[in-house]
């Protein structure tokens, strides 16, 4: 449910042969990252719906040896937010909520939060705490929490908001959560059922459904178990760490993810989306547009997507998801009809969603290899570039240490990389396309990742 963080989408170097087809450099691709460890998944790229490329990588169940296959379920993730948002329009639809009715309408007992609504809940910025951090703090670990949960601890303990509504845009699993709860309380139905009749069943997405593996186990033949690393690096579920872990006792909750869903039923939906089988077009502008927030910032997300004006591609519309084992993306190019959809069960430090390289193939453009030459550094020659790296306005700190004579990279809150020299002060991590350039004298860094380019600097 949690949003992926910054550093999982990513490119991949890959050495591009002119003659081959767009399917052979997609294989290539994603051969490449699979023997790297960096990809473990489905993948289906299309073409104003037409499949240009659609494969699996890698094994759905760790102990048994199963394999995974194109029509493999698994969890979605924050991906579900999508099909969350669209609950949301289909009960303003059938008259039943309006974008702008407050929160507290339907869920009273945060009528304390003042006058945060439906509308700023769907795009980010009601300014809401971090439910799992006050489950983390305030929950009986060996209990199962459900929607109604986050609104009975909410209301005992009174969290203080993150800003005023619409104030600032922060992405919150809180939102989602509480929206899942809105549409069981303004349909009467629950978020499982309203899902699958409104929306699942009339577009015959038939592998789609509300699944809690922990809390409501049930048969799926074909599914694929989620996996993490634990701290000796080995596969391992997120079970293992026990029942007080929180994909345990959060898995009752709906509404930031638990949609489970396979590469044709995603498919559907995309195809869907680009008819008025369930929205028209002026529902669809809402699912579609970014807004601002009173501080004058373009929040970039929609109605359950991340918005993005592109100078190269056009309009993109996409969403990522992270959660017990599972990365997932999807991303849709409106102005050419291009769609991409990633769904993965590891989630290490190793895996990436290589969503630039793959729009290269799609329009037909070279992937850009790394051309330094290697270097082998004594354990010495790294103490130049240790420390604690900073950027104005950049949430992440990098903290650059050694591990004998390999350098080594960790962001904040995030599992620590091992880097490889080259030339000229260059430090790279492959499988995820991270470069760091050094510049001793000046003491900062500069990292390059896929499109984004950041500037760090040593603190003191």
């Amino acid at each position: 449910m949690k949003k992926i963080t910054l550093l999982f989408i990513l490119t991949f170097p890959l050495f591009t042969i002119a003659q081959k087809s767009k399917s052979e450099r997609f294989d290539s691709l994603f051969t490449a990252l699979h023997q790297k460890k960096a990809f473990n998944g489905n993948v289906l790229i299309a073409e104003r719906g037409n499949i240009l490329f659609e494969k699996s990588y890698g094994l759905a169940n760790e102990d048994s040896k199963q394999k995974l296959n194109t029509q493999t379920v698994f969890e979605l993730a924050s991906v579900s937010k999508q099909f969350t948002a669209m609950g949301i329009v289909l009960l303003a639809k059938q008259g039943k909520l309006n974008y702008d009715d407050k929160m507290s309408k339907f869920i009273p007992e945060l009528g304390f939060y003042g006058d945060i609504t439906i509308r700023q809940l769907l795009h980010h910025t009601a300014g809401l705490p971090d439910y799992m951090e006050l489950f983390e703090q305030h929950w009986d670990k060996t209990k199962f929490a459900v929607n109604q949960d986050i609104v009975n601890l909410m209301a005992m303990h009174k969290p203080a908001v993150l800003f005023q509504p619409n104030e600032k845009y922060e992405y919150s699993n809180t939102g989602y959560a509480l929206l899942g709860l809105i549409i069981e309380k303004a349909s009467k139905k629950s978020f499982a059922n309203y899902l699958k009749d409104n929306i699942f069943t009339p577009l015959k997405m038939k592998n789609t459904l509300v699944y809690r593996s922990r809390y409501a186990p049930q048969k799926i033949d074909n599914y694929a178990l989620g996996y993490v690393s634990d701290s000796l690096g080995r596969k391992v579920l997120t079970d293992s760490f026990g029942k007080s872990f929180y994909t345990y006792y959060l898995d009752g909750i709906v509404g930031d993810g638990m949609v489970n869903s396979t590469l044709g039923d995603l498919l559907l939906w995309d195809r869907a989306l680009y008819t008025d089988k369930l929205v028209n077009s002026t529902d669809k502008s809402l699912l579609f547009t970014s807004v601002k927030t009173t501080d004058g910032n373009e929040t970039n997300y929609g109605f359950g997507w991340a918005i993005k004006q592109d100078e190269k591609y056009g309009k993109i519309v996409n969403h990522s998801g992270s959660w017990a084992g599972y990365i997932t993306f999807i991303e849709r190019h409106l102005d050419h009809d291009k769609t991409i959809i990633l769904l993965q069960n590891n989630e290490t430090v190793l895996t990436v969603i290589p969503v630039s390289d793959v729009r290269k193939i799609l329009y037909n453009e070279k992937i850009e290899t790394l051309s330094l030459k290697a270097v082998t550094l004594k354990s010495e020659d790294l103490d130049q570039y240790l420390g604690v790296y900073a950027s104005d306005g950049f949430p992440l700190k990098l903290t650059i240490f050694k591990n004998e004579n390999t350098l080594m990279t960790q962001a904040t809150g995030q599992g620590a990389i091992p880097m490889t020299a080259y030339e000229n002060h260059t430090f790279t991590f492959d499988p995820a396309n991270i470069k760091l350039v050094f510049n001793p004298e000046e003491k900062t860094v500069h990292l390059k990742q896929g499109n984004m380019e950041v500037l760090f600097k040593l603190e003191q």
